[in-house]
Formats: structure tokens, C-alpha cells, sequence
């Protein structure tokens, strides 16, 4: 399989986004912890197109990428993805997102002179006391699950093309595999269609016409 160019790339990550929807500025903040997640997201609240997001603001902003919502983080992820492709970030790292949560890190640490193992990602638990039995898998799964089958394929192209970047390391080109075949290449494949899921929004809105109910905004 030949590998996509870049300009490849940065043309499946404009097709496969093309009609991705805003999902509105009230619902673009996924987190609420402290006050982090609103320094972070509010500078986003300004486009409604994210093709004109300039780089150097997706950059400073990076910890933005996990505390938008799902779907502000499902519209604003290709104007990271471009800006990676053309080489114009220093400190963002979208990749991470899209990777991170499906293969295991087992590092073992001493302390009072007792060996520990500590587990992250993959299958270990997240944070038991907050999020019962979840795993890393698990909140990875869940948070991806957002992007629809065209979303997904331009995911993949992407993916494909950041594997194969000079001096990547090889524990990197293994991450990305792993997501790979984990989860991103059957979604790029059976994952709900943008024309699914405008279907299934037109139905929803005909029913409400239908009982009288005002439709939300």
C-alpha cells in the first residue's frame, strides 16, 4: 500500500471534515475542572470554520485538545491535524490524542526501598475512585468514538503519514500501529456515515416538528 504524501493527507483531512458541524459555543467545553479548561477553550469560542484558526494559536492553546467537548474536539481536531502535516507546531501534540489509551506502559519505580510497577494506558484501570472500572482503552474508545467513517479514514491517512517521519521512534511507530488495528482502521471502515448521522438528525427534527416541540438551539 503506498503510503499517502502529504499533500494527500491535508486533502483527505479537508474532504473527510468538509461537513463536520460546529457544535454550537455553549456545548465547546468538555471539562469543568478548575479553571484551566476555560483559559484553554475560550479563544476557540471566535471560529465557526476551523480552517482559519491560525497555528501559533493552536499551538499555545494545545492542553485545549483535552478539554474540549466531544464535539468541539471532533470539529477543531483537523486544524491541528493540518497544522502537524505542514510541519508548524512546536509544543501541540495531536498525534498523542489519537494514539494514547491502547497500548500498556509498565514502568517500575523504587521507593523506601520497595520495587513497584505502575501501569498507565491500555488496559490499566484509569482512576478507580472517579471512574470505577474503567481503563485507559475504555475513556480512549469512548473519546474517539465521536468521528463518523469519513472522519475516521482521514484520521488513518494521517496516522499512516506521521508513522513514517523522520527520526520517529520506534515505540512511537509501535503506538501508532497498535491504535491502528486496535480501533481506527475498523471505524475508518463500519463506523456510522455523515450521512447517517444527518439522517438520523433530520428524523429527530421532523418528530419534534410533528409533536409541535420547539427545536433546541
Amino acid at each position: 500500500m503506498a503510503l499517502p504524501t502529504r499533500d494527500d493527507v491535508l486533502a483527505a483531512i479537508e474532504t473527510g471534515f468538509a461537513r463536520t458541524p460546529h457544535p454550537g459555543p455553549r456545548f465547546l467545553q468538555g471539562s469543568f475542572d478548575g479553571c484551566e479548561p476555560e483559559e484553554a477553550v475560550a479563544p476557540f469560542r471566535a471560529f465557526a470554520d476551523w480552517r482559519r484558526v491560525p497555528s501559533d494559536l493552536l499551538d499555545a492553546q494545545y492542553t485545549a485538545l483535552s478539554f474540549l467537548s466531544e464535539g468541539g474536539f471532533r470539529f477543531f481536531l483537523p486544524a491541528w491535524l493540518c497544522a502537524d502535516v505542514r510541519g508548524e507546531l512546536q509544543s501541540a501534540v495531536p498525534l498523542s490524542h489519537l494514539t494514547m489509551g491502547f497500548t500498556r506502559i509498565a514502568v517500575s519505580k523504587t521507593a523506601a526501598g520497595r520495587a513497584f510497577e505502575l501501569s498507565f494506558c491500555g488496559s490499566a484501570l484509569l482512576n478507580p475512585r472517579r471512574y470505577g472500572a474503567m481503563t485507559f482503552e475504555d475513556a480512549a474508545r469512548h473519546r474517539l468514538s465521536v468521528f463518523c467513517r469519513e472522519e475516521a479514514a482521514a484520521i488513518v491517512a494521517y496516522l499512516r503519514h506521521q508513522r513514517e517521519e523522520d527520526g520517529r521512534l520506534e515505540s512511537s511507530r509501535t503506538e501508532i500501529d497498535t491504535a491502528l488495528t486496535a480501533f481506527w482502521e475498523r471505524r475508518a471502515a463500519a463506523a456510522p456515515t455523515m450521512d447517517d448521522l444527518e439522517a438520523h438528525v433530520r428524523s429527530e427534527h421532523e418528530y419534534l416538528r410533528t409533536l409541535g416541540v420547539k427545536e433546541p438551539t
